[in-house]
C-alpha cells in the first residue's frame, strides 16, 4: 500500500480547520524517515502560516518515528482557552494558567509523559466542553451520539456539526483529486 502524502493526509485530517470552520485538528504522521518528517512539517508550517494558521509537533514515537502533528487557528484557539468554563476545567485538570504556546507546551508534556492519553485534548481540539467533561466522565460510555467524537449533550446539534465537518473534508478531498493544490484550499483568518 503506498503512502499517502503529508498534503492528503493533512487535507483528510484538517480540512474544516483548514476551512476556518473549527479551531484545530490532530493527526499522526510518519514520513520516510524522522528528518524528512520533521522538515514536510517545518515547510508546511511556513506555508499555512500565511492563512493564520500554526503547525506544531506535539509528540514524537521513537518506536516508530511518527509524529503527531497539530494544525490549529491560533486566534480561535485563544478565544476558546480564555472562556472562564474551560479555563476552571483546565487548571481542574492540573494545568497552569497561560496563552496558547504555554498551554499547548503544557499538553505536550502530558502526551509524552501520561500513561493514560490525556482526554483533555477534546479542549485543544475545539469539542464542546460538555463533550469533553462526559468522556472523561462517563469513560466513553454513555453517550449521546458519536461521530468525529463522542458527544455527551444535545445529539441533534452534534450531528449537525459531524455532518458539517464532513462535507468540508469530502470538498477538499474532492478538490485536491481534480488537482487544486491544498494551499489554495486554506482559508486566510
Amino acid at each position: 500500500m503506498m503512502q499517502r502524502s503529508f498534503e492528503q493526509v493533512l487535507a483528510a485530517q484538517c480540512a474544516p480547520t483548514l476551512a476556518g470552520v473549527k479551531p484545530a485538528s490532530l493527526f499522526r504522521w510518519r514520513g520516510e524517515d524522522l528528518a524528512a518528517a520533521c522538515r514536510t512539517v517545518a515547510a508546511w508550517g511556513r506555508t499555512v502560516a500565511r492563512s493564520g494558521l500554526s503547525v506544531r509537533v506535539l509528540k514524537l514515537c521513537p518506536k516508530d518515528g511518527a509524529l503527531l502533528v497539530y494544525v490549529y487557528r491560533e486566534r480561535q484557539l485563544a478565544a476558546l482557552l480564555a472562556d472562564g468554563e474551560t479555563q476552571a476545567f483546565l487548571r481542574g485538570a492540573g494545568y497552569r494558567p497561560g496563552g496558547c504556546g504555554d498551554m499547548l507546551t503544557q499538553l505536550s508534556r502530558r502526551l509524552r509523559c501520561a500513561e493514560e492519553f490525556p482526554h483533555e485534548i477534546g479542549v485543544f481540539l475545539g469539542y464542546p466542553l460538555e463533550d469533553v467533561k462526559g468522556f472523561i466522565r462517563y469513560g466513553g460510555r454513555n453517550f449521546t451520539c458519536a461521530g468525529c467524537w463522542k458527544a455527551y449533550g444535545d445529539p441533534e446539534q452534534a450531528q449537525a456539526l459531524f455532518s458539517r465537518y464532513h462535507r468540508c473534508t469530502a470538498l477538499y478531498q474532492r478538490l485536491l483529486a481534480r488537482g487544486v493544490p491544498l494551499r489554495e484550499l486554506i482559508v486566510a483568518a
